[in-house]
């Protein structure tokens, strides 16, 4: 029997690109953590957290992600949450997901950068002997000043090396209104010398001046979001020639009110155009369904058809910061999948 488009899917093999790791803390892992770790929590039960889930912009979600992670203290904290991430990430097929931390989230509550590291490698090791190739990266948070990131980043520069393997760039993410991708070149640009991956949350609340910002000035090798590039005609013609990926998150747009129905989504559009669009789910546990649900959800809403997610599931594997063979090996086993759940008539 022929698989319904949406059983097709959620068995392809698949990338995320667009993944923040605290942003996967489930309301049950936070409250396990506040107990082992004696953190005191505004609210009251696993109920109320979830009810608090109701998110007019960034800045609001924002308030309560970092309430979040403030149960995350020590390496075991890490490991639990990224072993929980490993978990879903396999049961909806991924096959390579490159993973976003925010140290500054935690060093200011005195948790080393190497504490954190150390506990999300360990769980993302054990992935990868279960099929699930990744890599991290380090995002600076935007609304601290440049000086912040400066610090940050000499701070990081051993673990670049202890962790050659997996910590492989930099990215720029929190708040976006007014604070523009230019506020953090000379921090990109060293990252840049030492040879790392840029990526950068552009054009998601912001407008496309941030996507060109993000391109021209930090020279980001993907945007992340960068969904309101449909706004600059030349722009989305500049991202399709050049196929700077863009890492869009459907439900996230949708609880952040980037726009107010799927129906409404960008992401088509962009398709059409020959942007090399890619789905992920940026922070599941509070925007309601992992990169699965992220597929199913535009599927329907924006009617693709088999070919439009054929050709982003392939984008996500072409925009992964991997070698050729690996790139190619993934594309592979994407294609075989494609080919074999839907053979062709005789």
């Amino acid at each position: 029997m022929t698989p319904t488009l949406a059983e097709k899917i959620a068995g392809a093999p698949k990338a995320e690109l667009h993944i923040h790791i605290e942003g996967s803390l489930e309301p049950e892992v936070i409250f396990a953590l506040a107990k082992r770790n004696g953190v005191k929590l505004s609210y009251e039960s696993i109920e109320a957290l979830k009810r608090a889930y109701a998110f007019t912009d960034l800045q609001s979600f924002l308030d309560i992600y970092y309430a979040g992670a403030s149960v995350l203290l020590t390496e075991e904290d890490f490991y639990t949450m990224t072993a929980a991430y490993v978990e879903r990430a396999l049961a909806d097929n991924v096959a390579h997901a490159e993973i976003f931390f925010d140290p500054q989230t935690h060093t200011e509550r005195g948790v080393a950068i190497s504490t954190a590291v150390a506990g999300i490698e360990r769980a993302l090791a054990e992935g990868e002997q279960r099929g699930l190739t990744s890599k991290l990266i380090l995002c600076f948070l935007r609304h601290l000043s440049e000086a912040d990131a400066l610090a940050t980043y000499e701070a990081a520069l051993p673990l670049f090396d202890t962790y050659a393997h997996r910590l492989i760039g930099v990215g720029l993410d929190s708040s976006e209104r007014g604070h523009p991708p230019s506020k953090f070149e000379r921090v990109f640009a060293k990252a840049r010398a030492r040879g790392l991956k840029l990526v950068a949350h552009a054009g998601e609340e912001g407008p496309p001046a941030y996507i060109h910002e993000a391109l021209d000035l930090l020279k980001v090798d993907r945007v992340d979001h960068g969904v309101r590039s449909i706004e600059d005609p030349a722009l989305v013609a500049r991202l399709a020639d050049s196929r700077v990926a863009l890492t869009v998150c459907p439900l996230s747009n949708i609880k952040l009110r980037v726009f107010d129905d799927m129906k409404q989504h960008t992401l088509k559009q962009l398709l059409a155009q020959g942007v090399a669009v890619t789905v992920n789910s940026d922070d599941p546990a509070y925007f309601g369904g992992y990169v699965n649900a992220n597929y199913f959800a535009t599927a329907e809403a924006l009617e693709l058809s088999e070919q439009e997610i054929y050709t982003i599931l392939r984008n996500g594997f072409e925009a992964s910061f991997v070698s050729p063979a690996e790139r190619q090996s993934l594309i592979d086993k994407l294609d075989a999948y494609w080919g074999q759940s839907n053979p062709p008539p005789h």
